[in-house]
């Protein structure tokens, strides 16, 4: 019988991918996210609204050596990316008694029904 020593082999620890970062244990950042949090919430979940918090947390955390520094800008946060008079929907047709596909007659068939 052939046994395997795992012990000899030498372990290679790998950088996190993008996207992937250490957690803050010990809370260097959480002021910064607080405030982006609660201003969402303020604001009904419009992220672009509270742009300016998030980039302060991220700008935190890159340089606490949370996550990899990257350049802002190229993380959407550039003015061309800005969002300026965006407008709300205000879901007029619904309120008066438009239903999405209702005003479809056949009946549909299935992709593998269909000749």
């Amino acid at each position: 019988m052939v046994g395997m020593n795992f012990s000899s082999s030498k372990q290679f620890v790998k950088p996190p991918q993008r996207g992937i970062f250490p957690l803050d244990h010990e809370a260097e950042c959480k002021p910064y996210m607080e405030k982006y949090l609660k201003c969402l919430k303020e604001e009904k979940n419009k992220h672009h609204k509270c742009r300016d918090l998030s980039k302060e947390y991220l700008q935190c955390r890159m340089d606490r050596q949370l996550m990899a520094s990257e350049d802002l800008d190229k993380m959407g946060y550039s003015k061309e990316t800005e969002i300026t008079d965006a407008e709300e929907y205000d879901k007029s047709k619904e309120r008066e008694g438009y239903v999405a596909g209702k005003h479809i007659d056949k009946p549909m068939k299935w992709w593998f029904q269909r000749s």
